[in-house]
């Protein structure tokens, strides 16, 4: 919570109090109509206006259902969600969530309290999807049509879709984004078990892979290598951040490490 208060910073400086003028003050800060009034100097202070709008978009399409360690990956995208709302809350932030799938699921207006964190976290635990695709832009292009002012927008996905960069590109111009990309072991690299049957969560599509073939193994690691290296270039063109998330490793660490990396940018 530490970590996400000294990073993500207010909308700018609200006018808080007049005082009078102490030596070392910012000569610039000096309010003349009150020095003038008062026949000494008096200077207008400023505190940070620390409210902000977090918005979760989180990807529950039935690829999220897999996860070969010990997570699926939809579980694993709840619990990063539960700590990125609750640090929000502690913050006095306000909380917002979009599910979606090939379509928008659910849309949650943001609002604060503990008891709205636990309704977002419920939701996520409980919901049935009536898609099963993954389309981002919709995701991305609903965010920018309910909210009228900037927000902290986390997109919680495996990425596994197309043609959403021009979305994502005037979402980043509006608002924070930043990509959490929730990957497992399993879809980066296949073990040597023989034949196996693969099928497409989303799309159904089957396929049958004999993984005792080198070269097979060898060719689906690079595809998706290629596929984990072009998402993440996509990403830095446009400036936006991004938080790879391994579903056999510990998911807490590499935010908090992201949370330090930033402060120290900004």
């Amino acid at each position: 919570m530490g970590e996400y208060h000294s990073v993500f910073k207010g909308r700018g400086m609200e006018f808080d109090e007049v005082r009078e003028y102490q030596p070392g003050d910012e000569i610039r800060t000096i309010d003349w109509n009150v020095t003038a009034r008062m026949g000494r100097p008096f200077i207008k202070r400023y505190v940070e206006e620390r409210e902000l709008t977090v918005m979760l978009l989180v990807d529950v399409s039935a690829s999220g259902n897999f996860g070969s360690i010990k997570h699926l990956k939809n579980e694993v995208a709840t619990e990063i969600c539960a700590i990125l709302a609750f640090s929000a809350i502690k913050n006095n932030d306000k909380v917002g969530m979009i599910m979606f799938t090939d379509k928008i699921e659910k849309f949650i207006p943001p609002k604060k309290g503990p008891k709205h964190v636990l309704r977002v976290i419920r939701e996520l635990l409980c919901s049935q999807p009536t898609g099963k695709g993954t389309n981002i832009s919709v995701a991305l292009e609903y965010l920018n049509k309910i909210t009228h002012r900037r927000t902290i927008s986390f997109v919680v996905s495996d990425f596994i879709a197309n043609d959403y960069a021009h979305a994502l590109r005037i979402a980043n111009k509006r608002h924070d984004m930043i990509a959490i990309a929730i990957v497992d072991p399993r879809e980066q690299e296949l073990p040597n078990v023989g034949f196996i049957e693969l099928r497409d969560a989303e799309s159904g599509e089957i396929l049958l892979l004999d993984t005792a073939d080198s070269l097979a193994r060898k060719e689906f690691g690079a595809l998706n290598n290629r596929r984990r290296q072009e998402q993440s270039r996509l990403f830095r063109s446009m400036g936006v951040d991004e938080i790879l998330i391994n579903t056999s490793r510990h998911h807490v660490e590499p935010i908090v490490r992201f949370f330090r990396m930033r402060e120290k940018r900004y």
